[in-house]
């Protein structure tokens, strides 16, 4: 690598945090290069430093708790650790753009978008306001904002995720920068809206000549957008590597179980191979860690891929009523029907969950947002119904219509042939203990005053369940164990636990009053790729134990594909498409399905080889 194709440089640098119980090595002797025009992929798990690494470039760290204590970050010349703040603030916004991993939280909900755009132009350019009014209205047009005129004088709430990630990348941009940061940018978005970001992202780049550092934990992401990628774990960087060479010969045990667990639409996996598959990790008591290589041999490749329960897929007469060929159906590998006559244990009948708009002084409906609108389905025990599609759809809408966190407007919902959706609250309650929901952000579920005993005993007394409390508690102990946690984090509290931590012990919470139905509702959307791998693990065993019924809500594809027998598609509160999930991902019916699919990024190498290769001659044209 040739010193003029260097736009940021950095060697040696170490970023530590000193808290209460000592020093934290966020990110430990990093060297990395970032090329003119180019796109570097830092990738790992939540913890490896890929974000510290971020706020150290642009100078972001808190100065109570952290600092750069060595190292040097290079950009156009310049030690960025080296500068003074008003130096560093005439770099940040004008060279050095960042687009944060939540959007929502990154705009500021009492300005107009436009106006925060514009305050970013005139804060370092010598414009008019008229003029910055202009330039945030062609910027809105460059990123794909339709209508850009309109949604100039809208306010953050009244635009979807997709909508307000696109505005932070005009803002980003608007002051032309050399780099863009671009942190987790579309970790919680839809399939769809994510390969929208990433063209728009690669587009941007090309026509722009600017480079990026994109970081994520999903290596299929970086496929779709990197040409070289960093691999962090605990603070040091552990692979580095042109993306062909990382996909094809992945050296380090950790960048191989990263590449492993993240669930292929083709994988013939029933159990998800974990990072503790490839490798050992041993921390010491002066805060260094060891790891030790592990072979992944093919004995563990024929369990993972043979050990497992089969797809459990609707009566066969059903599914002939419904547009499926029997023969088709029967030649499905690794599948069983339900027996003919057998009762589902859920049936949705023709619901509909409709919120009021009103206008107005005397604030009288004018119209109804339909956000579920007539969906009819059966779900019959054991079973996995995947429920798939874009932010606004409806599937979440459903699920709370279910346990009864949603109002329904008209239709049934019969479990175990008792209609819920006209029940009482007191009829429901029976129910309750019978059908239970994990929610998408376990932290913000989980009472943040309540230990995790109390957490995971309160449903037990809710429903007289248990002799005493010490029975109670054993119960607690027992589940938390069955998730793979110990017994001395019961007392614990919710914030002294990672992600993937708090998600189990939700789902332990669930588990308290012995359900027989339960609703993940987006349950694994917003963990690494790692421990979302252990916890689709974990939710298949649990299944398998105790004969569970679940609802898989995700905008995930491919995690969907995975989990689920059935699949439902919804589309603007309808059903657009039911059946076999492996039959719809092979042949779709419906264009919405399809573009779905198509949407799921791919870290397919031959696909990966074709995109470098575009990249290269397009440049070698120009």
């Amino acid at each position: 690598m040739t010193e003029n194709t260097a736009l940021l440089d950095i060697n040696g640098l170490k970023t530590y945090f000193h808290t209460g119980r000592g020093l934290v090595k966020a990110v430990e002797d990093l060297n990395i290069t970032i090329e003119k025009g180019k796109t570097l992929g830092l990738v790992g798990e939540s913890g490896s430093g890929k974000s510290v690494t971020s706020l150290s470039i642009m100078k972001l760290l808190p100065d109570t708790a952290a600092k750069i204590d060595a190292g040097s970050i290079s950009f156009l010349g310049k030690d960025l650790v080296k500068l003074s703040d008003p130096e560093m603030r005439n770099i940040r916004g004008r060279d050095i753009s960042m687009i944060f991993q939540e959007p929502g939280t990154s705009l500021n909900p009492v300005f107009r978008v436009g106006k925060q755009v514009m305050e970013t132009i005139m804060l370092h350019q010598q414009v008019t306001a008229a003029e910055a009014k202009q330039r945030t209205i062609e910027l809105f047009h460059e990123v794909g904002i339709l209508d850009p005129e309109r949604r100039f004088s809208s306010y953050p709430h009244e635009m979807s995720g997709g909508q307000k990630q696109r505005v932070m990348i005009a803002m980003a941009l608007s002051c032309n920068p050399e780099l863009l940061i671009a942190d987790e940018p579309t970790t919680a978005l839809d399939v769809t809206i994510q390969a929208q970001i990433l063209n728009l992202l690669r587009k941007l780049r090309d026509e722009r000549g600017m480079s990026i550092l994109f970081i994520t934990h999903d290596l299929s992401v970086i496929a779709e957008i990197a040409d070289d990628v960093a691999v962090m774990f605990r603070g040091k960087l552990v692979e580095y590597k042109p993306v062909v060479e990382i996909f094809e010969n992945p050296e380090h045990p950790y960048t191989k179980g990263l590449l492993a667990c993240r669930p292929a639409l083709d994988t013939t996996f029933k159990r998800l191979p974990t990072v503790s598959d490839f490798m050992d990790f041993e921390e010491t008591e002066l805060g260094e860690y060891i790891i030790e290589e592990k072979e992944f041999d093919k004995s563990q490749f024929n369990d993972l891929t043979s050990h497992g329960r089969k797809r459990l897929l609707h009566p066969l007469s059903e599914l002939e009523t419904i547009g499926y060929q029997a023969d088709d159906v029967k030649a499905l590998p690794e599948s069983q029907l339900v027996k003919e006559g057998e009762a589902p244990i859920l049936s949705l009948d023709q619901l509909q969950v409709y919120y009021p708009i009103k206008s107005g002084i005397l604030r009288r409906t004018v119209d109804h947002v339909k956000a579920v609108d007539g969906i009819s389905l059966n779900i019959y025990r054991g079973q996995t119904l995947g429920l798939v599609g874009e932010s606004g759809c409806g599937k979440t809408t459903t699920g709370k219509a279910i346990v009864g966190l949603a109002p329904v407007t008209d239709g049934k919902i019969l479990f175990e042939g008792n209609d819920l959706a006209h029940m009482s609250r007191a009829g429901r309650k029976p129910f309750r203990r019978k059908v239970q929901i994990i929610f998408q952000d376990p932290y913000s579920s989980l009472n943040p005053r309540m230990m995790v005993s109390t957490i995971i005993t309160e449903s037990m007394i809710a429903h007289n369940l248990g002799t005493s409390k010490q029975d109670r508690r054993d119960r607690a102990a027992s589940l938390l164990e069955e998730v793979g946690l110990p017994v001395e984090y019961l007392d614990r509290y919710p914030h002294e636990f990672s992600g993937g931590q708090r998600q189990r012990i939700s789902i332990a919470r669930a588990l308290a009053v012995e359900p027989e139905f339960i609703i993940c509702d987006e349950s694994v959307s917003a963990l690494d790729v790692s421990v979302q791998a252990q916890v689709l693990n974990l939710l298949k065993d649990l299944q398998e134990q105790y004969n569970l019924t679940y609802i898989f809500i995700s905008h995930d594809l491919s995690v969907v594909k995975f989990m689920s027998d059935m699949m439902a598609v919804m589309n603007q509160g309808k059903l657009v498409e039911l059946g076999p999930s492996e039959m719809i991902y092979q042949n779709p019916q419906e264009g919405y399905t399809r573009k779905l699919i198509e949407s799921i990024p791919t870290d397919d190498l031959l696909q990966i080889k074709k995109r470098v290769n575009d990249r290269e001659k397009q440049a070698f044209e120009a």
